[in-house]
């Protein structure tokens, strides 16, 4: 099932939760107002800013640190007969960046399985109540 969200002017983090309600697989509408959804969507949005800092520091420290600060450290070592420092300055942080966007889609893919479980239980036990 896919949503369409129409074209949209603008994308804030004031609306981002309502958007986010919109891509919930589900059969019904959710009530986006329920403090618990909030708080859901919330848990969410801070999960992926913690993933988010996480990979940017990763590749941070790749390419500005083993690229730059600790270059001199890492010529001492050789890759496919370039120094270290080298490769990592001139490949090693594209290689690591193409690296954390595949870890940042299956770690998204399994965040979002969660979060819309979570939001199915939620809409379940508001069904029932």
């Amino acid at each position: 099932m896919t949503h369409h969200l129409g074209r949209s002017a603008a994308w804030t983090w004031t609306d981002a939760w309502y958007k986010i309600a919109l891509f919930m697989p589900s059969d019904g509408p959710i009530d986006i107002h329920d403090p618990r959804v909030r708080a859901a969507i919330d848990r969410y949005w801070r999960q992926n800013l913690r993933i988010m800092a996480v990979l940017l520091a990763i590749w941070a420290f790749v390419g500005l640190g083993c690229g730059i600060l600790f270059a001199d450290v890492l010529n001492g070592f050789h890759l496919g007969g370039f120094p270290l420092g080298f490769w990592f300055a001139q490949q090693g942080s594209i290689v690591v960046f193409v690296l954390l966007i595949l870890v940042y889609c299956v770690l998204l893919n399994r965040l979002d399985d969660r979060h819309h479980e979570e939001i199915e239980r939620i809409r379940r036990d508001s069904e029932s109540a």
